[in-house]
């Protein structure tokens, strides 16, 4: 007996099932009753490896690893049920529609297909043959195999045959925006995609406004980066450090004039800047981190290796290892416990180099302004400016921009109070 006649003779997936879409509406995902349908449907575990206990493979929390690469980096996953929940959520999925997905894991295109029925359209696409296999087997086990089209194919040309969409959704991290993707979308289409800005990913539903496209909303994500044509690497630089071990500064989109400038940066010790502005404990602040990406100079992520003081304090083992370079000199944003009942943080930032001081003080005063900006912005913040247009923004309100190979992305946060 298979595993999935297994666990169908005890019947207990349903339970789970039921349970997990239970949550879902209940903690805000789903909230259209052809979703909550689709999520009732479907039977998830057909999606994930053999031997995936049925916990995981319904936990609403749970992403589950489906291909590992050479290094044990994950090379594909099937995405957590509250997040493909939210992009579907985002996307306006409808009865009839015709939708492309980009990145293929099988489960998502199920549910898809679940809600646009009979007269809609899915075609799922991916550069990974194991992966269109495994997606194409689990359709086939769910009864989806002829409501769903699966392309093995380099996802940077979309889809052309079976164009045009109603809606794109992008199930894998995405650097830039494919002007194939675009020209592929129906003239009132929406694309739903997690696109990284800097380092920092948003799933973002843009829609066409005149000479750009706009969001509609944002959902904090993470996701597989692309492979492909469109795939983007981080550069990185090691600085070593005298006391033992090295410091690793990785770059995303900024463009250093000289590196060389800071082989010497890690000689002398740390010099610290505290901003004055707190935070609550389990309080999010990830907003901080696309202002910075933004805004501050020589934005980066920092590593540091083992045998290095920063390591050593833990300046590095939070979610939160972020920094700017300054010429000669670079910094990195650090917390500490105010000591108020409660558990509080205190939001700073350590320098280093011949320039230390400044470094700091530079991270320091992005923190205060993006706390006089109001922290966070809304979803519809975000646009992008395909290559060609003219970005127009808001003189009175700041706007951070990325620039891509075939455009440009803008978030304009809103004036201060």
């Amino acid at each position: 007996m298979s595993q999935a006649e297994s666990i169908i003779s005890t019947g207990s997936e349903d339970e789970l099932r039921a349970a997990m879409t239970d949550r879902l509406v209940a903690d805000g995902w789903i909230g259209r009753p052809e979703v909550e349908a689709a999520f009732r449907a479907v039977p998830r575990h057909l999606f994930v490896p053999d031997g995936t206990p049925l916990e995981t493979a319904y936990g609403v929390d749970q992403s589950v690893v489906t291909k590992v690469g050479a290094g044990g980096a994950s090379m594909s996953t099937v995405s957590a049920p509250w997040l493909q929940a939210r992009m579907i959520e985002q996307a306006g999925i409808a009865a009839g529609m015709r939708v492309l997905e980009i990145g293929s894991g099988g489960y998502n295109a199920a549910l898809v297909a679940e809600i646009t029925g009979e007269k809609g359209l899915v075609v799922t696409v991916d550069i990974d043959r194991d992966v269109t296999a495994r997606a194409s087997a689990g359709l086939r086990a769910g009864g989806y195999d002829e409501r769903v089209v699966v392309v093995t194919a380099d996802a940077e040309y979309g889809v052309g045959e079976y164009a045009d969409y109603d809606a794109i959704l992008v199930t894998v991290g995405a650097w830039d925006i494919a002007p194939a993707w675009l020209e592929q979308l129906t003239p009132g289409g929406v694309i739903v995609m997690p696109l990284r800005m800097n380092t920092f990913t948003r799933s973002l539903a843009f829609r066409r406004a005149e000479e750009c496209w706009a969001s509609t909303s944002a959902q904090l994500c993470g996701f597989v980066e692309m492979q492909g044509v469109g795939a983007r690497v981080e550069r990185r630089l090691a600085l070593h450090d005298p006391a033992g071990g090295q410091v690793t500064l990785l770059f995303d989109e900024t463009e250093l004039n000289d590196p060389t400038l800071l082989e010497g940066a890690l000689e002398s010790g740390a010099v610290r800047a505290w901003s004055g502005l707190t935070i609550p404990d389990q309080v999010d602040f990830a907003d901080l981190h696309l202002w910075l990406a933004g805004f501050l100079p020589g934005f980066c992520r920092v590593e540091a290796g083992q045998g290095t003081p920063m390591a050593a304090e833990g300046v590095c083992k939070t979610w939160f290892p972020f920094g700017g370079v300054l010429g000669d000199s670079f910094c990195v944003m650090e917390l500490r416990e105010t000591g108020v009942r409660g558990a509080e943080y205190e939001f700073g930032a350590r320098g280093y180099g011949p320039h230390a001081a400044e470094a700091a003080e530079a991270l320091v005063a992005q923190i205060k302004d993006w706390d006089r900006h109001g922290r966070a912005i809304p979803g519809d913040a975000f646009a992008y400016w395909p290559a060609g247009t003219t970005i127009t923004a808001l003189d009175s309100a700041p706007t951070g921009m990325f620039h891509k190979a075939h455009g440009t992305a803008t978030i304009t946060w809103p004036s201060a109070g």
